[in-house]
């Protein structure tokens, strides 16, 4: 039986569902990472091995467009976890 970690990623896009549904203070800063600490390993392998990486979440519970949910707020952790720079498409 084959495994995620057997997968070579090399040249691939993987698109990825995590849950970066973190909290934020009233400044907007995150006030706890470990939901995109716990995504780091996922992440990491697949760059790792040569691959791109697309994420997709969510924040909050917005009842339509609105910025105050908008994951731009949390894209300076994630690179500060990942230790890569973040491409954020709106």
């Amino acid at each position: 039986m084959s495994s995620f970690k057997d997968f070579s990623f090399a040249g691939k896009k993987a698109l990825i569902r995590v849950d970066f549904n973190v909290p934020l203070d009233e400044n907007f800063k995150v006030t706890d990472a470990n939901r995109i600490e716990a995504a780091k390993p996922t992440i990491d392998k697949i760059l790792n091995d040569g691959g791109a990486v697309i994420l997709m979440s969510h924040l909050g519970r917005p009842k339509g467009k609105e910025q105050r949910y908008s994951l731009s707020h949390i894209v300076y952790k994630i690179e500060e976890v990942l230790g890569k720079k973040v491409k954020f498409a709106s």
